[in-house]
């Protein structure tokens, strides 16, 4: 499906947040116009190693597919001119850099109206638009320190740790694309563009979501838990099968009565310590002992056929070949 056909969006992008919501746009059939400054080579993502040769790389296509590319010095008045040639043609102006860019270059909806009344501006930065904070950078990394990511993330005993994705990147780059859609949707029902401000800091300490309301609302100090276990279902985590790691969860009773059957062992659960939520919680040790002795006696396929056939949640910790329907060798080009 091409929804989005009848939208043109210029994207002052680069890296991977912004550019990681508008290949969503792109995807659905938006003609995303790439600009990119000459001056500094294009996006810095057309020279993310390893996997990088002369003025491309696998991390710049991943995240700029279906779009079109445009070299421009915004700072110049000849590309200035062509900018906002464009922009007269256009529905949005989508950016990504620090908060303070989008005035400098004159690409907010104030500096823009009078060329086009419906145009939507919308910027992705680090701390948005106004405040204190709003000229300094923000990277994914740097963000889930910042915003207690980090600290629920991890062994209990290890350092803190981010994510294996950037996920404040690509979930502030969802967002933008959708402010942008919302600015859109407003623009053509009202005839009048509009500023979105997306703040990626904004984002990160909005996805705390419940344990931060938890803490907020009851003092709730968050603990790491071993095996990326759930802070409050159990049993909901990572167990060690006889040749690799399978998930497990029971957001629901009835899963955690399937599952004791399947494990052959129903009398767990009405066994007191385990018969309710709070009661698994309160005693997750024990419970957690309990299923390790039986989950290790056999293999990740037998206990996925199993419980899998008893309708119980669970799958493979796989890692990131084995999802893959093909195996590339490591020596081929990439080209």
């Amino acid at each position: 499906m091409r929804s989005l056909e009848d939208v043109r969006v210029l994207a002052i992008e680069q890296y991977g947040a912004g550019p990681y919501g508008s290949v969503h746009l792109a995807d659905l059939g938006a003609e995303v116009i790439k600009i990119e400054d000459p001056a500094i080579g294009g996006d810095v993502g057309r020279y993310v190693p390893p996997y990088q040769e002369g003025e491309d790389s696998l991390f710049f296509e991943t995240f700029n597919r279906n779009k079109r590319s445009l070299s421009l010095d915004l700072a110049n008045s000849a590309g200035r001119s062509v900018f906002e040639d464009l922009v007269r043609v256009s529905d949005a102006v989508y950016s990504n850099p620090r908060g303070d860019v989008p005035d400098r270059l004159r690409i907010r909806y104030e500096d823009l109206r009078h060329l086009n009344p419906q145009i939507v501006c919308c910027s992705l930065s680090g701390f948005g638009m106004t405040g204190p904070r709003r000229t300094e950078p923000g990277y994914d990394y740097i963000l889930q320190g910042l915003a207690g990511w980090m600290s629920l993330t991890g062994e209990p005993d290890a350092p803190p740790a981010k994510s294996g994705l950037s996920l404040v990147d690509f979930a502030g780059g969802l967002v933008a694309a959708l402010a942008l859609m919302v600015g859109l949707h407003a623009a053509r029902r009202d005839g009048t563009g509009t500023d979105c401000d997306v703040s990626l800091f904004d984002l990160a300490i909005s996805m705390l979501s419940y344990p931060g309301t938890w803490h907020l609302t009851a003092g709730y100090v968050p603990e790491r838990l071993s095996r990326s276990a759930h802070p409050s279902l159990v049993p909901f985590q990572n167990f060690p099968t006889a040749d690799g790691w399978i998930v497990i969860a029971c957001p629901k009773e009835k899963f955690w009565n399937r599952l004791a059957r399947a494990l052959g062992r129903p009398e767990v659960a009405t066994d007191p310590r385990f018969s309710s939520f709070e009661q698994r919680r309160i005693n997750r040790a024990e419970l957690v002992a309990e299923l390790d002795k039986i989950i290790g006696t056999d293999t990740t396929a037998h206990w996925l056929e199993r419980l899998g056939a008893a309708g119980v949640p669970c799958g493979p910790v796989n890692d990131l070949e084995e999802p893959s329907p093909t195996r590339r060798p490591q020596h081929e080009t990439w080209w």
